[in-house]
């Protein structure tokens, strides 16, 4: 295949094939959140059929260990993992961002004192840490998604920072504060609004594997508490049900598509806004 060939399919005008990939896996599970009560034929929680039934035209992915449709309770599922993702990125950027940009911009001990708050934080593997937290909280979705922050916002405060000290070194903003405008009005104006792109893309690749994370999490009985459909309880019932592989085999497949969306979603905007990588 020549190298026009190969361009073209790479790419379709501004946007790239792993861009258009990953945009069509994360709106399809998009609408899933939304649409789930409509395209499930069965209510997730309720037993509609012989218990660990092989799938088939009535149950496509079978029946669970309590006779509950696999299917609907992988498509509901996604109205719990994304929300939730959701949630916890949001705020660790929010948190993370503001106090990187602090610490980058104003410096001194503050500063200071917020970096070595993150590298005490990051110094711990991401999951014990979730894991201590959340079993610390109890079970329960909630208190996953706030382990889940404290375990993220040190990553996006270490990032913003890194570009506030990059940006702020640049002739224009030495202009701003030459001509005598305020630390806030600098940091708001002339620094923050260039240092949001690694941030989004960084933003976007992690939303899956916060989903990752919130379904090992249940996985291990931290997280959604039964009967509620998600993901990774889902799996950890499948587990115990080794020759049933149907069990697990919708919400493996719905984390493993999820987390590749986003991935090339983030794949696809680092080339956007990188010319140097395209």
């Amino acid at each position: 295949m020549s190298a026009l060939s190969f361009s073209s399919l790479r790419r379709v005008g501004w946007i790239s094939l792993p861009l258009a990939i990953g945009l069509a896996i994360v709106l399809f599970w998009l609408a899933v959140t939304f649409l789930a009560p409509f395209m499930s034929s069965y209510d997730p929680v309720d037993m509609v059929g012989r218990r660990l039934q092989a799938p088939s035209w009535d149950h496509w992915l079978g029946t669970d260990a309590l006779g509950r449709d696999v299917l609907s309770r992988t498509l509901h599922g996604a109205r719990h993992s994304l929300p939730i993702a959701v949630i916890v990125v949001a705020l660790s950027v929010a948190i993370g961002a503001l106090l990187g940009a602090i610490s980058g911009f104003i410096g001194g001990l503050g500063g200071a004192a917020i970096m070595r708050l993150v590298d005490v934080t990051l110094s711990f593997p991401p999951m014990l840490l979730a894991m201590a937290v959340a079993a610390s909280l109890g079970p329960g979705l909630e208190n996953a998604a706030i382990a889940m922050v404290i375990v993220w916002w040190p990553i996006y405060a270490r990032l913003m920072r890194a570009q506030v000290l990059e940006v702020r070194e640049r002739e224009h903003v030495e202009a701003a504060i030459a001509a005598g405008a305020s630390k806030p009005r600098v940091l708001l104006k002339h620094i923050l609004p260039l240092c949001w792109t690694p941030v989004l893309i960084s933003a976007t690749m992690d939303l899956g594997q916060v989903i990752l994370l919130a379904a090992s999490l249940s996985f291990i009985g931290l997280g959604a508490a039964p009967p509620t459909p998600e993901w990774g309880s889902m799996i950890s019932d499948g587990a115990s049900q080794f020759y049933s592989w149907w069990v697990a085999l919708g919400p493996g497949l719905a984390i493993l598509t999820i987390v590749l969306g986003f991935n090339f979603v983030g794949d696809g905007l680092h080339d956007y806004f990188d010319p140097k990588s395209r």
